[in-house]
């Protein structure tokens, strides 16, 4: 049985809710800014939401618990927390995998992720600086796809300072570094949030198309691909699989409910997602602007929009500096799997072990920001996909969910009951007895579905 007392250099979270507001920030990124409010409208709105909410509860909040119960049980990085778990458990070492790839993903995500929130960080600074003002919609197309992914020096720069600031927080340790930056960011990303949802609810004129374009039930939109979309949201909102998740449930304090505390963070993961689209789509619609553009939505259109109305300059610029906190917020979690496993393996400084890794990630981003442009020719690409597109699919549609999958297998099948009903701690044992049977049968089977069926339409042309 593995003690509290343990070797480790993880420490705890000072409490429970600096653990809700750090893992919401590894949640909370570029997707529930405008990928949750756009499928959201586009697959029926309140009736989509209404079988996400059922899927977060019957996928999402099960393989959480799973990841938090783990990382808290091992008190170590992912990669030992998995190696140790296994051999307590009397199962194969190859269950130390798990921890592996989930490091490796998290290290792809973040090369081409820092790439992505650079460009937020751009957009803050040319908003601010009133760069956009008066631009119509083909002028703002062309700066983004034409100006800023063609340039290398610009991309670079912000790549960089993006990086240095995840190596910054992450390198000065749980309580100086992560516990301090996650107190300052998610409070401002909230209050940002609200300042926004304010304006569009009282200054565009449009809030209630927005809000109908969101929350309408129509069950005629409500595919198969759209239960399947929900069901993958669901799972990847909440940053499963890449074992960040379980770093932080490394240091969450013994007394804290894994139950109720995850509950929390999937609430307020899909608030923000919902708040958000509340935000977008009143400004959109008020400007005439088509709300289905994925990536476009926010590069193109939304800036388009803030070029044209009152006040622009500033809102523009208070919203993209709301998607760069939420990036970063959700990168140091991205890192902080890898930095554990670096300190506690070799013994080395964390800032040391931190630097390394950050210039990896950076040369990887490198690879993946010139695929956009110098390297995007066939020669350059595998599988007809850059290393940014490579590196994308690779881990969002291979990676993380047999992470998660076998996360959930490894808790529900593997781990021994006593640990694991101690961990927990419900209150009951039909609570105990729901969260197994969902961990064990319903979470990887849908989990598996996804996966199977998102490789089939992918390698098919579907």
């Amino acid at each position: 049985m593995m003690s509290d007392s343990a070797p480790t250099v993880t420490g705890t979270w000072a409490t429970r809710w600096t653990f809700i507001l750090a893992a919401s920030g590894s949640a909370i990124g570029l997707g529930n800014i405008w990928k949750f409010p756009f499928i959201t409208g586009e697959n029926g709105g309140g009736a989509f939401v209404l079988v996400y909410l059922i899927c977060i509860a019957m996928v999402g909040i099960p393989i959480m618990m799973s990841e938090v119960l783990i990382g808290r049980h091992a008190r170590h990085n992912p990669i030992t927390a998995m190696g140790q778990l296994a051999r307590e458990s009397g199962a194969s070492r190859l269950w130390g995998g798990i921890g592996w790839m989930g490091v490796l993903a998290g290290i792809m995500i973040l090369s081409f992720y820092s790439v992505v929130a650079g460009w937020s960080l751009d957009y803050t600074v040319e908003l601010f600086a009133g760069n956009f003002n008066g631009k119509t919609g083909e002028e703002v197309g062309k700066a983004f796809g034409e100006g800023l992914l063609q340039d290398v020096p610009k991309l670079t720069l912000w790549h960089t300072v993006f990086m240095a600031l995840t190596a910054l927080v992450v390198a000065l340790g749980i309580h100086k570094g992560l516990e301090n930056s996650v107190k300052l960011m998610m409070p401002a990303l909230f209050i940002l949030l609200i300042g926004m949802l304010i304006y569009s609810a009282t200054q565009t004129g449009h809030f209630g198309e927005g809000f109908a374009y969101l929350f309408d039930f129509d069950f005629s939109k409500l595919s198969v691909d759209a239960v399947l979309a929900a069901l993958g949201h669901s799972f990847f909102t909440l940053s499963l699989g890449m074992c960040a998740i379980m770093a932080y449930g490394a240091y969450m304090p013994k007394q804290a409910s894994i139950g109720s505390t995850v509950i929390t963070v999937a609430i307020l993961d899909t608030a923000v997602a919902l708040v958000a689209g509340l935000v977008i789509f009143p400004i959109v619609f008020a400007n005439g602007m088509e709300p289905t553009q994925g990536p476009g939505l926010l590069f193109v259109s939304l800036t388009t929009a803030f070029a044209q109305i009152p006040g622009g300059q500033i809102l523009g610029g208070v919203f993209f500096l709301l998607v760069s906190i939420a990036a970063l917020s959700s990168s140091i979690s991205l890192i902080e799997p890898s930095a554990a496993w670096m300190t506690e393996r070799f013994n080395m400084g964390r800032a040391t072990s931190v630097v390394i890794l950050s210039v990896i990630v950076w040369i990887f981003g490198m690879g993946c920001l010139l695929s956009l442009n110098e390297w995007s020719g066939e020669e350059y690409q595998v599988f007809g996909m850059g290393m940014f597109d490579l590196f994308d699919f690779l881990t969002a549609n291979i990676m993380l969910p047999l992470g998660g999958m076998f996360i959930a297998i490894f808790a529900g099948w593997i781990m021994k009951r006593s640990v694991v009903l101690n961990e927990l701690a419900l209150k009951s044992l039909v609570r105990f007895n729901l969260w197994r049977a969902m961990t064990r049968v319903i979470s990887p089977l849908a989990v598996f579905i996804v996966f199977v069926v998102t490789l089939y339409q992918k390698f098919n042309g579907a």
